[in-house]
């Protein structure tokens, strides 16, 4: 099966808040890591990505701050601010509603 990136609206805000969760990344690293843990099934292209980072950041959510990358090349990084990881907890809850939801719909939940 080919990777997609057809993604919910709103899901990518949510991934990039959770990966943020484990510190500051530069754009890339944050698209590698999301690939990554998913297996090659997610890939962010940059044309997706970096819109939702200026978003998350006009929100409050995020800050940047320059600094150099691995190669040594200047890069912004990303970190998750104080009103981020309250938003990560909230996205998450409704995260876990909306995909059980689902699963009940395509028969695949846990029955009561």
């Amino acid at each position: 099966m080919p990777p997609s990136t057809d993604l919910l609206q709103g899901t990518l805000d949510l991934l990039i808040l959770q990966t943020l969760i484990a510190g500051p990344m530069h754009g890339w690293a944050v698209a590698q890591r999301i690939q990554q843990v998913s297996r090659d099934v997610l890939q962010i292209g940059q044309g997706s990505l970096y819109p939702a980072l200026h978003r998350l950041e006009y929100k409050g959510w995020i800050r940047s701050d320059w600094g150099a990358s691995e190669n040594n090349r200047r890069a912004k990084y990303y970190a998750l601010t104080r009103p981020g990881k309250k938003q990560l907890e909230a996205e998450l809850k409704t995260w876990d509603r909306l995909s059980s939801a689902i699963a009940l719909v395509l028969g695949r939940g846990v029955q009561a």
